[in-house]
């Protein structure tokens, strides 16, 4: 899991109406975990929210309600050749909640149980065997139930950065631990062969939560098979919103490797390599298995190419975190991955 090499694709799923407006390879923004009316706490109808997500330029969104897919049916009219909308669910169990991504219309996923019960993983196989992916959500939301209990290794994917929803700040305290935590267990997991990609959603519930943040995926169409595939593979950069822009690749020689693939140095340097737009004033930071490897300031315009070298054996992975003049998040990447 999340290793360009070996992927399985998911199999087909069920979509309200299925996306032909773009039938290339290509970046593709979208929103992994949304809530309408149909949810606790939400306000937003189904034609509300896809005409937001028409408005903030997304390719794709993800209903999620909360432990339920009677809203399945209610986002046909929504939907169109224009915006893909992905079927899920938000699983809200007694210690910590998790997100279905690619359910099939009308499959639901039962939530009534604990890290005690030990029947996580009897819940999840359903999710993936119809396609879809099984994600950690806000593991360290400050509500009851809302703090993860479930070791991260268990989901396919891991929700590091969550919204406006419970926070008057797209980027807060409950991020920054997650993402600390994710990107301890980064260097393990890439070293067996399986590690879980990170995504950012914002949870959104209220009218003017959507999208920020939200998740950049390589996909060869969009489609939900082909965002899935994206996203199963850490092909993909989470973004606070649609005016951050970049690109990262790492090259040695004349091989190159973008976010989720894996570059063989074969002895030579590798070059680093990061495009960014949209973030003034910034600081480019570049992680490796060793923590911090390098920083870079961003100048007063937010528009730079910012190269770091370094050898193939001192480290299995980099992955690039961007943040604002404030400290801030602005972008976080998916590792690219290295081999001496």
């Amino acid at each position: 899991m999340g290793d360009g090499e070996g992927i399985t694709e998911a199999r087909q799923v069920t979509m309200p109406v299925p996306s032909t407006r773009v039938a290339s390879r290509g970046w593709y923004r979208g929103d992994c975990h949304v809530h309408s009316a149909q949810s606790h706490a939400a306000d937003q109808t189904p034609a509300q929210l896809t005409a937001e997500a028409r408005a903030l330029g997304l390719d794709f969104i993800t209903v999620t309600e909360h432990n339920t897919a009677a809203a399945h049916g209610r986002w046909a009219a929504a939907a169109g050749n224009d915006l893909l909308v992905i079927l899920g669910q938000e699983v809200t169990t007694r210690t910590g909640h998790w997100v279905a991504l690619g359910l099939a219309r009308g499959q639901e996923v039962e939530w009534r149980y604990g890290v005690r019960d030990d029947v996580l993983d009897r819940h999840l196989a359903p999710v993936r065997e119809a396609g879809g992916l099984c994600v950690a959500a806000h593991p360290h939301a400050p509500y009851p139930t809302g703090v993860l209990m479930y070791p991260f290794d268990a989901f396919d994917l891991v929700e590091v950065w969550n919204g406006l929803w419970r926070s008057d700040r797209p980027w807060n305290a409950d991020n920054e631990a997650a993402l600390a935590e994710w990107g301890r267990g980064l260097a393990a997991g890439v070293h067996r062969g399986r590690w879980q990609p990170a995504i950012g959603s914002s949870d959104a519930h209220l009218a003017g939560q959507l999208g920020r943040p939200h998740t950049v995926v390589l996909a060869d169409e969009l489609s939900t098979v082909a965002v899935l595939a994206g996203l199963r593979a850490g092909r993909s950069w989470l973004a606070d919103s649609a005016a951050v822009e970049l690109s990262f690749e790492v090259v040695a020689g004349d091989r190159s490797a973008g976010i989720g693939d894996r570059v063989h140095a074969l002895g030579e340097p590798v070059v680093a390599r990061l495009d960014v737009l949209g973030v003034p004033s910034g600081l480019v930071g570049f992680h490796t298995e060793q923590g911090v490897a390098h920083q870079q300031p961003l100048p007063a315009h937010g528009s730079e190419t910012v190269e770091w070298r370094f050898s193939g054996a001192d480290t299995g992975f980099v992955r690039v975190q961007v943040r604002y003049s404030d400290g801030s998040m602005a972008a976080i990447t998916n590792p690219a991955l290295v081999s001496p």
